[in-house]
């Protein structure tokens, strides 16, 4: 299975904005964001560099990818799908992000991270309808049932994150009962649900050039 290894913090470094790669550390002044807010290697520290049209292109789909932790060929495969399907390009391609189930399982609680939350789905931990999956990239649709099987919930990180994400409140796109480990996906999220530090339309640009 090929795997983005780069240092999770580097990553939020780089694109200068917390990205939530680190589950509960991203929630404390240990972040990385906190300590050094430059980018990372040699000339992070210079400012005055301005990105061309492109580059600010570039750099926002290498964000979008390293927030939902998917590569390059994954996130072809999701435009393309975003592209042929009825509405606006740019908030189908985050819908259809949105509604992988590693991601799923990470709005729910499931993990502290979605590359956590990845690892409890390949690890068999998860259930759609009563039916145990285990592919991240598994389009969940409204309606759909997802729970931590009783192994999962056994585990003390599920627990955690469970109770650290009730703390701070679940999307208005699902509906979960954190005590059952137990959410249902009520609907795609709107677009005004989503974070607005994230700009689709230079992605629809990017690949429309």
């Amino acid at each position: 299975m090929a795997r983005n290894l780069d240092a999770k913090c580097r990553q939020c470094r780089r694109e200068g904005e917390k990205l939530f790669l680190k589950g509960e550390k991203c929630f404390t002044d240990k972040c990385a964001i906190e300590r050094r807010s430059y980018a990372p290697g040699q000339h992070g520290q210079k400012s005055g560099q301005r990105l061309s049209g492109f580059g600010q292109q570039l750099r926002e789909k290498q964000k979008i990818r390293r927030i939902y932790g998917v590569l390059e060929r994954q996130f072809r495969r999701v435009y393309a799908e975003a592209e042929r399907r009825k509405g606006q390009t740019g908030e189908n391609m985050l819908q259809l992000l949105e509604s992988r189930l590693d991601t799923v399982a990470y709005r729910m609680g499931f993990g502290a991270s979605r590359a956590e939350s990845r690892q409890v789905v390949r690890h068999n931990g998860v259930l759609v309808n009563g039916k145990r999956v285990n592919i991240p990239s598994y389009e969940v649709r409204p309606g759909d049932v997802v729970e931590l099987t009783e192994r999962a919930k056994g585990h003390l990180r599920s627990k955690g994150a469970l109770e650290a994400q009730a703390s701070r409140g679940f999307p208005e796109w699902i509906d979960v009962d954190s005590k059952a480990a137990r959410g249902v996906f009520k609907s795609m999220p709107a677009r005004s649900d989503l974070p607005s530090t994230i700009n689709e339309s230079l992605v629809v640009e990017l690949y429309s050039r």
